[in-house]
């Protein structure tokens, strides 16, 4: 499973998840962000568009994900470096592999994380 992990602002508009999502080169199979941000209608209208489902997940799953990437702001308030990359490999499940680091377009910032039996099954064929 390929999990893209969406860190945003309340401000952002369709277009602006839209080109982020764009950047990646692959469609992800899932979108993850914060419970918060998760029912925004710029979300879930881009979500209802590519027929992806949204998983909202609590600010205190994310505490304490390692993540490669850091903002201080973000670690100060969320406990973690980067809510993107945080929220993939958690949505993706134990033993996910960040794929994509954090990437940032605009008010968007956006991760891949693919699930640890895909991961593994990649690394064995490649």
């Amino acid at each position: 499973m390929i999990v893209a992990g969406l860190g945003f602002r309340e401000s952002a508009t369709e277009e602006d998840l839209a080109a982020a999502l764009a950047l990646l080169g692959e469609m992800p199979e899932v979108l993850a962000t914060l419970d918060a941000r998760a029912a925004l209608p710029a979300l879930t209208a881009l979500a209802r568009r590519l027929g992806l489902p949204v998983v909202g997940l609590p600010e205190a799953a994310l505490a304490g994900i390692a993540t490669p990437t850091r903002s201080a702001r973000i670690e100060q308030r969320f406990g973690t470096g980067s809510v993107a990359e945080a929220a993939a490999l958690v949505a993706a499940g134990p033993g996910a592999l960040l794929t994509r680091p954090r990437q940032i377009a605009g008010p968007v910032t956006i991760a891949v994380a693919r699930a640890a039996a895909e991961s593994d099954s990649k690394r064995a064929t490649a």
